[in-house]
């Protein structure tokens, strides 16, 4: 298969060398196309006030490999190659291995995550992987489950279009309990701005703060969504798998605006 691989911690990053070594070795076309330094917690940022950069690369991955180095975001990198550097779509696009998870609402910043959405937009499935530790360099358990997922969606395509979010525990296989289906849980942090001052006495601030791994999921269970979520998952040593869609809409919103009576004499409801 032509896997199209990217990444927001750049073109030197352990995670992206193990994913796309792996799909090579294991047989596939792979193509690299991600930022040439660290764009983590960028969303899904575009670059449109400024030129897009890239290069090619070599002597970093397995020799089969073609990849490049763009100076702009997760997002611009797999736009770029879909638009312009590629001859042929991918049969997938792959984003990570991130160092560090990606659960709950931290897929909202992800530069991981908005890769691998990037692709959806194209109206190719995609997925997003990520080692829960910034430490861990044992990324070999992370990219043999990255080849099974694979190998079981070529056989077994996804109903409609959707991107995976994958999350890897960071322990040894042999400590991994499982494979848990998961829905997005939720995750808040204490945010603290730090107020520093610069060489030149300018102040500047460093965000900073704590993970509040314990929040308390507001989504109201309902009778067929009674899925573990990711969050609380991980934290019993399962891989997680979460299916993410572009489609914000609230449906419980839409439906409680649609009981509303709006009266607004200049604009008629529909």
């Amino acid at each position: 298969m032509r896997l199209l691989v990217s990444n927001d911690d750049g073109i030197y990053a352990l995670g992206i060398r193990s994913l796309a070594n792996g799909m090579a070795e294991a047989g596939h076309e792979v193509t690299v196309v991600c930022p040439d330094r660290e764009r983590s917690a960028t969303g899904h940022g575009l670059t449109l006030h400024s030129p897009i950069r890239a290069e090619e690369v070599e002597s970093v991955f397995h020799p089969s490999i073609k990849a490049w180095a763009c100076s702009g975001t997760p997002s611009d990198c797999v736009k770029l190659a879909l638009g312009a550097l590629l001859d042929n779509p991918p049969d997938f696009v792959l984003s990570g291995i991130n160092h560090g998870s990606n659960l709950g609402t931290d897929v909202l910043y992800s530069g991981t995550v908005s890769a691998a959405m990037e692709g959806v937009l194209e109206g190719i499935p995609s997925i997003a992987f990520s080692l829960t530790s910034f430490s861990c360099r044992e990324f070999q358990p992370a990219v043999r489950f990255a080849q099974i997922l694979l190998t079981q969606l070529t056989q077994h395509p996804l109903p409609k279009l959707v991107l995976l979010n994958v999350n890897v525990p960071a322990v040894t296989q042999p400590d991994i309990m499982g494979v848990a289906i998961t829905r997005q849980g939720v995750r808040r942090y204490t945010d603290i701005f730090q107020k520093r001052l610069d060489p030149r006495g300018k102040t500047y601030y460093w965000l900073a703060g704590e993970l509040l791994e314990d929040v308390t999921d507001e989504v109201d269970l309902k009778e067929g969504n009674e899925a573990i979520t990711d969050v609380q998952a991980i934290r019993n040593n399962y891989i997680t798998v979460t299916p993410l869609q572009y489609n914000l809409t609230s449906v419980d919103g839409l439906t409680n605006l649609q009981k509303w009576q709006l009266n607004f004499p200049d604009y008629p409801s529909l």
